[in-house]
């Protein structure tokens, strides 16, 4: 029987892209588990393969070897899938159609849910994933995803994620294109969202910092492997694992201080 409190399961995965000697291994037998209710971050520089895996975990990319299991069982239909995990991405322009209004498309969203809800339904869902980040429904009546800010739109992708209820959230570098001031926000926003749906978040994104602010474990990756596993303390704390420790030493001095006395 699958242990239900285990959301993601991966046992040896490996995920390669192209072929002989051009093949690029993306995901490098890697295994884990993460447990329901869980912020996990998975922090690495670029092109480490943390956005793959996010990727095999929203069921974009399957494995080329090994076992990657949702709730005990192999992600085979990706509607059911996506009723239950949903994602916010760096770029939330290219998640919108610049010729359809903000409104009808976050309306359009709730589509994919195996009970749809009435008209009137979905109106005040999506209102209140709206009010939910501090947006008024009527502030963006008519308006398209040009006439928005980056920080705009990105309310708008966690609006849609509050609309759709989902049990588990991937979020990959969710906060890398805006400002400082947005980053906060967009944090505040996903702890509310945790704690209002009870949900599992998965966390991608470079900065080691942001990933202790928020995290119960981090998964420190490198070429495809995580090299580094566990709670903030157990990877931060007198650390001896290099790629984590480059991570560290690329936190601006300006901010450790700050940083270390938020921690204890």
């Amino acid at each position: 029987m699958p242990n239900s409190d285990i959301v993601f399961s991966a046992k040896s995965i490996v995920k390669t892209f192209g072929a002989g000697k051009r093949t690029k291994v993306a995901v490098d037998n890697v295994s884990f588990d993460i447990h329901d209710g869980e912020i996990v971050s998975i922090v690495g520089g670029s092109g480490c393969g943390k956005s793959v895996l996010a990727k095999i975990m929203l069921g974009l990319y399957t494995p080329n070897a090994g076992e990657f299991l949702y709730r005990g069982h192999k992600i085979s239909n990706l509607k059911d899938h996506w009723n239950e995990v949903q994602s916010v991405f760096q770029d939330p322009f290219s998640c919108f159609n610049q010729f359809f209004t903000i409104r009808s498309q976050l309306e359009d969203s709730l589509n994919i849910l195996k009970d749809k809800p009435s008209k009137e339904d979905v109106q005040k869902r999506v209102d209140a994933g709206l009010l939910a980040v501090n947006v008024k429904p009527s502030d963006i009546e008519g308006k398209y995803p040009f006439e928005l800010s980056g920080g705009q739109m990105q309310r708008m992708l966690l609006a849609r994620i509050f609309a759709l209820r989902p049990k588990v959230l991937v979020a990959d570098e969710p906060t890398s294109m805006v400002d400082a001031c947005v980053r906060a926000n967009i944090l505040d926003y996903l702890m509310k969202l945790k704690e209002e749906l009870q949900m599992t978040i998965i966390f991608v994104t470079h900065d080691i910092g942001l990933a202790n602010y928020v995290s119960n474990r981090i998964f420190i990756m490198h070429e495809g492997k995580i090299v580094n596993m566990g709670t903030p303390a157990e990877v931060l704390d007198d650390t001896k694992e290099p790629h984590t420790l480059k991570l560290l030493d690329d936190i601006p001095e300006v901010h450790k201080t700050e940083w270390i006395r938020k921690r204890h």
